[in-house]
């Protein structure tokens, strides 16, 4: 199981949709919060601890959201969304760590 979190169960505390626009909300301003840190000039491994912490916080949510739901405490709309914004995090991740593999793949095959 996933940690629980602070956010997590504050975002448990509420009803309703408010919860999955909260979710959305903080999703959303954790991605543009690491954009504009990667601007000025963060290192390329704070950016990508950024990000992973944000799929993370995507996943601690949806997993929040899906035990509601089994209390009877969520509504089924509520935790598709956090659901598909998990999965969504996550294919990206998987993506983006995919794509450092064959670089660092092509980098190692150079010959020097």
């Amino acid at each position: 199981m996933i940690d629980t979190i602070s956010a997590t169960s504050a975002f448990s505390r509420l009803a309703g949709t408010k919860e999955t626009e909260l979710a959305s909300a903080a999703s959303m301003s954790q991605m543009a919060g690491s954009a504009v840190s990667a601007l000025k000039g963060n290192s390329f491994s704070d950016v990508m601890q950024s990000l992973g912490e944000g799929v993370m916080d995507n996943l601690k949510v949806a997993e929040g959201q899906s035990f509601a739901a089994v209390r009877g405490e969520a509504a089924t709309r509520d935790v598709v969304d956090a659901l598909m914004t998990a999965e969504q995090s996550l294919q990206t991740a998987v993506a983006i760590r995919d794509k450092l593999v064959t670089a660092y793949l092509e980098i190692a095959r150079m010959q020097i």
